[in-house]
């Protein structure tokens, strides 16, 4: 048997900091809606023993259009152990079949992010850049994204000490 580290939890973030991405994002919405929405988020998980991956899920029915593009509040927060990082990418079915690909390329994130005064709301930009005119439907429950924990080094001159308090962009 494998003895595989384990280095991080997946937890929601509060109800309130969902309410609030939520609606920036996608507008006012009723709050028993907004609420239902959060009450079925699924957290990440490995689909089988051997999965490296961790599938992130939709909270919502969406539909892309060729070149669209969606930004969406997941409601998952990770608390992550120092020396490693969650890396994100969208699902390879989806990237193979859509050309599905998160905006930033490669979703990081840090350990140091679950601090954030955003509670280290993890969001997934996702744009359908297919050249071959296909629309993407996606139901809420699906997987849309996938992530991995990695360790990293640093330099032996590093000597940083400055504390993150936000999302992207915020380490200059």
């Amino acid at each position: 048997m494998i003895n595989i580290k384990r280095v991080a939890k997946f937890e929601k973030v509060g109800l309130k900091q969902f309410m609030s991405d939520w609606i920036d994002t996608f507008g006012n919405r009723p709050d028993d809606i907004i609420t239902e929405i959060y009450n079925n988020i699924k957290l990440p998980v490995r689909a089988t023993s051997g999965s490296a991956g961790y599938d992130f899920y939709s909270p919502l029915d969406f539909t892309l259009q060729p070149n669209q593009t969606i930004k969406i509040p997941t409601g998952v927060r990770c608390k992550i152990d120092d020396g490693w990082v969650f890396k994100c990418y969208p699902r390879s079915g989806l990237g193979f079949k859509y050309r599905l690909h998160l905006d930033n390329t490669v979703g990081i994130i840090d350990s140091d992010y679950y601090h954030s005064e955003n509670e280290g709301h993890i969001f997934l930009k996702l744009t359908n850049d297919t050249n071959e005119a296909k629309i993407l439907k996606i139901k809420s429950g699906s997987g849309i994204a996938q992530g991995i924990f990695v360790e990293y080094g640093i330099t032996y001159d590093d000597d940083v000490s400055d504390i993150r308090n936000g999302g992207f962009g915020s380490t200059g």
